[in-house]
């Protein structure tokens, strides 16, 4: 695999948690994706934002909150199965989550989307990901 397209070591990827790292589509600009380990053992990877309000980051930086093998909203609730991406509860019910197209190879997770590469880990820096601070959420602050 191409070293460039290199996000992470395999292991580093952990059940339960989410990887934040930052792609750069075919137009050049510049979005957030997170990978995670499923309970098989799997890598996956979803673009990092609800479906409800696209402009709402699920991991903010610190790691999105991922509990019995769904990733949550915790702007609004929602909840998406990490396997499939699909929000099975919330105001975007039926939805389903973006996929960012990675391979495990020779112990590294790589992105082999030919819509996006690999740009670094970490957040885009595009915008704070918040949603707006008028809007209801669901983290206790």
């Amino acid at each position: 695999m191409d070293e460039a397209a290199r996000v992470a070591d395999a292991d580093e990827v952990v059940e339960g948690e989410t990887l934040l790292f930052t792609v750069r589509d075919d137009e050049g600009d510049l979005g957030e994706a997170f990978l995670t380990r499923l309970s098989d053992g799997s890598v996956v990877a979803y673009r990092n934002y609800c479906q409800h309000w696209t402009d709402v980051r699920l991991d903010k930086g610190d790691g999105a909150r991922v509990t019995d093998g769904e990733v949550w909203c915790q702007k609004h609730g929602a909840t998406f199965q990490l396997d499939s991406g699909y929000c099975d509860f919330g105001p975007c019910e039926g939805s389903v989550l973006e996929t960012v197209g990675v391979t495990v190879e020779d112990g590294g997770v790589y992105v082999d989307d030919g819509e996006y590469a690999f740009e670094h880990l970490g957040p885009g820096g595009v915008d704070d990901g918040d949603g707006g601070g008028s809007r209801i959420d669901f983290t206790g602050s």
